[in-house]
């Protein structure tokens, strides 16, 4: 049995290799099927957002090693790249390690933003993606459904979400950095995404009051607007009033550039040089880095708040370590369920092994004894498989609690000597 994960997040990578190797919502159903037939229908699920990209994989029989590497692959090939561009920022778990990542995940304790609460919906979204295409077997379904109440408990149980710093509460203080007071400036949100939404109820509570909402769809656009009292643009308009904007937050899913350096030069004059702050949380970006190259044009894109993030870490690691805690007790739970899986195929084979044993002796005795009435010939039956199932309950017992504390794959194949059972 295979658990693996594989990814690259923003510990280990740029912004630049993330959005080459994310997946949108458009695409996801197509790769989920695809790397499933790579694997042999095995469980997957493909976490994609702007701090990570991440694929879970569980199979029954293919070794750890070639599940990475098939997944390796496939990234390549989906992406058309060359594996060595992006080899080097992989990560490769298995088994208990893979439990561990995904609570700590989930649970909002590998984000670079710490306590944030958006990674577990995008958790849940990406699970729920899987199984709307049936790519979730009963290993991943297991594997998500405790990651989420491990989440739920750490959040409930600790105080990491308080005082919380988040994406959008980053993006507000900088803001505040740069123009010190908020209230007569105009804010441009540029998609609806979660986050960008979450970052513009910052800056309104924070005294913006002018915002301008532009949207491929109209009625999106509107909906937004109308929700602060703002304003709807046409997307086609982007260009042409970016210059009423003081704050700019993009977070579109378009697959390249919406705005570039001659934007921001052309908005700049029609502001007298006014500065603009930008917000740039989509992967893959919306706005030219170039842009930043610009006096009185300030650009951050989600790397760029890791720095910030940082600073508040410090004073919060108690209460990390406190819910580390939680989730490792959470881990050793499930790892040893996990273990006990990969002795069911031998249990099995145990049972079906002795039973065939009984069969064959039985019949033999019951040809022997043709006097017996047929009750008779049922009591020894029942006898015979009371025998056989008091034989199997111990070594059952020991063989599940043996590969919790050593290797399934010794222990395992020691067990199928003993019995002479095949291997499958």
């Amino acid at each position: 049995m295979s658990l693996v994960v594989v990814g690259l997040s923003h510990h280990t990578s740029s912004v630049e290799l993330r959005e080459r190797l994310a997946f949108t919502a458009q695409t996801l159903p197509g790769a989920l099927l695809e790397l499933r037939k790579r694997l042999d229908k095995a469980g997957v699920v493909i976490l994609s957002t702007c701090n990570r990209v991440e694929v879970y994989a569980h199979h029954a029989a293919m070794p750890e090693k070639e599940v990475c590497q098939k997944i390796r692959a496939f990234l390549a090939d989906w992406h058309h790249l060359a594996e060595e561009e992006f080899r080097a920022a992989l990560y490769e778990q298995e088994g208990a390690e893979v439990v561990g990542h995904l609570f700590r995940v989930a649970s909002s304790l590998d984000s670079m933003v710490v306590g944030e609460t958006q990674i577990l919906g995008q958790v849940h979204d990406a699970y729920l993606a899987s199984q709307s295409e049936q790519a979730a077997d009963k290993v991943i379904h297991s594997l998500f459904q405790k990651a989420f109440s491990v989440a739920k408990s750490v959040r409930s149980q600790s105080s990491i979400g308080e005082g919380k710093v988040s994406v959008s509460s980053v993006a507000v203080d900088l803001a505040v950095s740069i123009f010190m007071e908020l209230a007569n400036k105009t804010v441009m949100v540029v998609g609806s995404g979660e986050v960008g939404e979450l970052t513009l109820k910052s800056l309104v509570s924070r005294g913006v009051r002018n915002v301008l909402v532009v949207n491929r769809s109209a009625e999106r656009a509107k909906a937004l607007a109308d929700a602060y009292n703002g304003e709807a643009v046409a997307f086609a308009d982007l260009q042409e009033c970016l210059h009423r904007a003081d704050i700019v937050l993009t977070s579109t899913a378009a697959p390249g550039f919406i705005l570039h350096a001659p934007d921001f030069e052309r908005a700049l004059r029609l502001r007298s040089q006014e500065p603009v702050f930008v917000i740039d949380i989509a992967v893959p970006r919306d706005v030219d880095p170039a842009s930043a190259e610009l006096d009185n044009v300030y650009l951050y894109n989600v790397d760029d708040l890791e720095q910030v993030v940082n600073e508040h870490i410090v004073a919060r690691r108690k209460e990390i370590e406190q819910c580390m805690a939680m989730v490792e007790r959470s881990v050793e739970q499930f790892a040893r369920w996990l273990y006990s899986l990969a002795a069911d195929p031998t249990i099995a084979s145990m049972a079906k092994e002795l039973d065939t044993i009984r069969e064959r002796e039985l019949e033999k005795t019951l040809v022997a004894l043709p006097d017996l009435t047929e009750k008779e010939r049922e009591d020894v039956r029942y006898l015979t498989q009371r025998i056989v199932k008091n034989i199997l309950q111990n070594p059952m017992t020991q063989l599940k609690q043996e590969i919790r504390h050593h290797d399934p794959h010794t222990v395992i194949h020691l067990v199928k000597r003993l019995f002479g059972l095949k291997d499958t």
